[in-house]
């Protein structure tokens, strides 16, 4: 049996076997390693050319490319409204079907979308991540930030063409424009109160709404939200931080503050559909309703007289009911 003669060669020298298999082996381990990165989510093998924003994986690079050419491949059957990718149309579509798969746990409050139930969910927590660097003033979500800086700013691009008054922006005009045409569109199906706004309608709803899992420890007082419990604790405490710049005057909640400067500004936009006559907040124009109504919600509970305002009944009661005089 014969075997092939191999030539004579040095220590360590290095074959050219051995360097096609180092080749081939090398080729291998990037491939490996390439897959690896696309696996774990590295980012970097893919970029746009138009932004220069990279992707881990080639579909994902595709789907962002949309964006810049505006091509849209998936349509609502429903309103026609077009998307860059099948999972913002699934998202969509929820508007028309009413399904809301995000739920409070803690009210019970559902959502369309899972961004919009972490926001809700500062409103127990507490939770105010983003601060203004002028006044200090804590918001729980970026777009109330941008807001209220305008405040510092006194950025008002947005005019009434009825009373001239200016806002921050279009939509809080678009809101303002309902005060002067006195429609009330919103009806609360649990008792006889409508609103401007459906937005005004729903936080209302939460007021028929048995839970409220947040008790005051001094009055046992219950509210829905936690913000709502820390602004009643400052009736006990006494601490009033909104302050009027005007007159000095100091509040318990911004609300306040906000009601109470309209006496300084003359804003009246609360308008009677009787009369015309104006007020300044919308308790006050339901007063001033019930003279043109005739209704007198305030009864005595001694002799049945009725009033049309509370101050009056309580003034009878008081000074001039004969049974109780008796």
């Amino acid at each position: 049996m014969e075997f092939e003669k191999e030539r004579c060669r040095m220590r360590n020298e290095v074959t050219k076997e051995q360097t096609d298999g180092k080749r081939v082996m090398s080729q291998t381990k990037k491939k490996l390693t390439h897959k690896k990165a696309g696996k774990s989510g590295v980012k970097g093998s893919f970029t746009c050319t138009e932004c220069g924003k990279s992707y881990s994986h080639k579909p994902d690079l595709k789907r962002h490319m949309r964006i810049h050419t505006g091509e849209r491949l998936f349509t609502c059957t429903q309103c026609g409204k077009d998307f860059t990718d099948k999972g913002k149309l699934d998202i969509h579509m929820r508007v028309h079907t009413g399904e809301r798969p995000f739920t409070c746990s803690q009210c019970g409050q559902s959502y369309v979308y899972e961004p919009d139930l972490k926001r809700h969910m500062r409103i127990h927590t507490g939770e105010k991540p983003f601060t203004c660097t002028q006044c200090g003033t804590s918001f729980i979500d970026k777009a109330s930030l941008n807001m209220h800086m305008k405040i510092h700013t006194g950025e008002k691009p947005f005019s009434c063409t009825h009373c001239g008054k200016s806002f921050t922006h279009k939509r809080v005009l678009k809101n303002h424009l309902r005060s002067h045409s006195g429609v009330k569109s919103f009806s609360c199906d649990q008792c006889d109160k409508t609103f401007t706004l459906a937005s005004y309608l729903q936080r209302h709803l939460q007021t028929h709404v048995a839970v409220k899992p947040h008790f005051c420890s001094i009055c046992e007082k219950s509210f829905r939200y936690l913000q709502k419990l820390k602004e009643h604790e400052r009736i006990h405490t006494g601490v009033s931080p909104h302050m009027c710049f005007d007159c000095g005057k100091t509040y318990t909640t911004s609300s306040a503050l906000k009601i109470h400067r309209r006496v300084h500004t003359g804003e009246k936009l609360h308008k009677c559909s009787h009369c015309g006559k104006s007020f300044s907040t919308s308790s006050y124009l339901k007063s001033h309703e019930r003279v043109h109504t005739g209704e007198k919600p305030h009864q005595c509970s001694s002799c049945g007289k009725s009033f049309t305002h509370l101050p009056n009944l309580k003034i009878h009661v008081k000074k001039r009911c004969q049974k109780l005089s008796k």
